[in-house]
């Protein structure tokens, strides 16, 4: 709001140069005469139309921005919770240049963290940790099988001796690409095969039996298995599903010790609002994400951009962008023709 005196002889003259300078939409705030008794003094008011758009954006969450509009658009499409949209769609304003991918970007760089594992050795082998039916076995098979098509020495442990036919089913991977598979039992047997393992191979990954998040007694032996073998548990979560349901599963697995998110079934799926869910509960990073049911090919790593051009598909943006760095993501990081990532 803006005020502003006027001094005049008359009131009709202190009227119309409030109207000279502030117009007919100002608003009279207090009229009197002069100090000395001659003439009047006018106060005048003019409000100022960015003060109800600023409160209005408060009130309604609406931005100015159209980048930001299309990340709020795509973000609710995908069933993300509202608190999380907002928090992305802020970051997303900051974006007045490029396209609405980028903006979606800039919001995912600033909300989230993105490691996808390693191809090279590890200090400490990786256990795929979820609830059952998440696709933890098959996933095992696809890491392994990268790595040992990109030449690194590559174990396997099973430690899931409870789905009928999980070891079977990770043994007939291991045995076609001639990777090592060991089954062990309890947390003893954990310990043990992954010192072996380690001593011999640059990467280890671990299968685990699918686990209840909502059972304390699932998550403590989980705390078991990890303390007893000093391994880096990664959450493999199935996309789609009720976002607020994903959101307790990523908090569960992530107090129990996960770190980062591995999102399966991608080409099943046209929402990914329980993922974004589950990893922000969870305060998980995301690794890789799972495209098609293939072993060699099946993986890719995500980044900000990929996971964006995930959310808000090239056809949402609103000008072609032949300035947008060349993406490698989402290319199949099973087979590689050049140098290691």
């Amino acid at each position: 709001m803006r005020l502003k005196s006027y001094n005049a002889a008359t009131m009709a003259e202190a009227m119309r140069m409030v109207r000279e300078e502030l117009g007919d939409d100002a608003i009279i705030v207090s009229t009197q005469r002069a100090s000395d008794g001659q003439g009047v003094r006018i106060t005048a008011a003019l409000e100022d139309p960015s003060d109800d758009d600023d409160i209005d954006r408060a009130i309604t969450g609406r931005n100015t921005t159209p980048f930001a509009e299309k990340v709020r658009e795509a973000l609710a499409y995908h069933g993300t919770p509202p608190r999380l949209i907002e928090k992305m769609v802020q970051a997303a304003m900051a974006v007045e240049v490029g396209s609405p991918t980028m903006a979606c970007a800039t919001a995912l760089e600033d909300h989230f963290d993105f490691a996808p594992l390693p191809e090279r050795k590890a200090p400490r082998p990786f256990m795929l940790v979820g609830p059952p039916g998440t696709g933890k076995t098959i996933t095992c098979a696809k890491l392994a099988a990268r790595a040992r098509l990109a030449g690194r020495p590559v174990g396997v442990i099973t430690a899931d001796t409870i789905r009928a036919g999980a070891v079977e089913q990770l043994a007939a991977f291991t045995g076609i690409l001639e990777i090592e598979l060991k089954q062990v039992r309890g947390a003893d047997g954990l310990g043990n095969a992954v010192a072996e393992m380690m001593s011999k191979y640059d990467l280890v990954f671990i299968d685990s039996p699918g686990l209840n998040p909502f059972s304390q007694h699932d998550m403590d032996f989980l705390k078991t298995l990890v303390n007893a073998a000093d391994v880096e548990p990664i959450l493999v979560l199935a996309a789609g599903g009720d976002a607020a349901e994903a959101a307790d599963i990523g908090e569960a697995f992530g107090t129990s010790g996960a770190t980062r998110l591995l999102a399966t079934r991608l080409d099943m799926t046209r929402r990914l609002g329980a993922v974004l869910s589950a990893a922000d509960a969870g305060q998980l990073m995301f690794s890789e994400v799972s495209l098609n049911p293939h072993v060699a090919t099946g993986l890719c790593a995500v980044n900000p951009v990929s996971m964006a051009r995930l959310i808000l598909p090239p056809e949402e943006e609103l000008q072609p962008q032949a300035e947008e760095p060349p993406a490698q993501i989402l290319k199949p990081t099973g087979i590689r023709s050049e140098g290691k990532r």
